[in-house]
């Protein structure tokens, strides 16, 4: 009722209300997990500290488009699938369920585990047939990388989790999590070069509001980052520090970009334009947390 009244007064639709206030419920869950780790933390640290939570909540935000408006996410589902609404109503719960629990601390071992093999999923079942059936569209292979991504960063928590995974099995998983994210970072930066004028982080269709200063400066700068937490993962060099730094970057172009970009969207008639806002600011914010996680899987005397 509450969410109706607001939607009304401020204009916005439900959906958007849903979606946000999602994100703000698991925001607080996550500010209270993680308020210990971010006080005893020193220097950029505190920064890693934030891992969780920038994971936690765009998986909020994504599991209430799932449960309020599977409208907007049954189109994805491949048609060759039975009960197709039960998936989409199947993941919004199990998106949720990740959110609290990565948000909350509380069994991310297994959370992390599930939430990365989902994503895998999305890529073997949805985005990669889908990009094999149209190769030159790079905005698919953008999507694969970048579900890949996410999935990675979902193991790597898992493999850090507290009373989390333990031998071989957590090696593993911080091992092809490294990988993953390392290779996202290669191939966004190299887009971010090939089209200085697209949002920084990943680089999807949506280009940067004319009002933003040196904007190919900003993607210039963004994909020399991310080459940088690329290589350094892969030479085993310096990746908590330079993921750290990054991960802080792509966060501050969250808060400073992104930010604006939701607010204009979510003043602009149509749920559409509402829902494409909120993605798009999720989708980094995840993103920024995957780098970070990249961060957080490496001791701090290997930095």
């Amino acid at each position: 009722m509450h969410a109706i009244v607001l939607a009304a007064f401020l204009g916005i639709s439900r959906i958007a209300i849903a979606m946000c206030s999602a994100g703000v419920a698991v925001f607080l869950i996550g500010v209270l997990g993680a308020k210990t780790e971010i006080a005893q933390a020193r220097g950029l640290d505190k920064i890693v500290a934030l891992t969780n939570l920038c994971v936690a909540v765009p998986l909020a935000v994504f599991g209430a488009l799932h449960l309020f408006a599977p409208q907007f996410v049954i189109g994805i589902v491949p048609a060759y699938m039975p009960w197709r609404m039960f998936w989409v109503y199947f993941v919004g719960c199990g998106l949720m369920a990740a959110a609290l629990s990565i948000a909350s601390k509380i069994g991310v071992r297994w959370s992390g585990l599930l939430f990365g093999i989902m994503m895998f999923s999305f890529v073997a079942i949805i985005h990669f047939p889908g990009a094999l059936r149209d190769p030159h569209n790079r905005i698919l292979w953008t999507i694969v990388f970048r579900e890949m991504s996410f999935g990675g960063a979902g193991w790597i928590l898992a493999g850090n989790a507290t009373n989390g995974w333990r031998g071989p099995a957590k090696s593993t998983l911080i091992t092809v999590g490294r990988i993953l994210i390392a290779i996202a970072a290669i191939v966004f930066g190299i887009e971010h070069f090939l089209h200085p004028m697209g949002l920084p982080g990943v680089p999807l269709e949506k280009q940067m509001p004319a009002w933003i200063p040196g904007r190919a400066l900003i993607d210039y700068v963004t994909g020399a980052a991310l080459l940088v937490v690329g290589g350094s993962v892969l030479l085993n060099r310096k990746t908590r520090t330079v993921a750290t730094c990054v991960g802080g970057w792509i966060l501050l172009m969250v808060l400073i970009i992104y930010g604006p970009v939701l607010i204009g969207a979510l003043s602009q008639p149509g749920i559409g334009v509402e829902v494409e806002g909120i993605n798009y600011f999720a989708d980094t914010l995840l993103f920024a947390g995957a780098i970070l996680a990249l961060a957080s899987a490496t001791p701090s005397a290997a930095s």
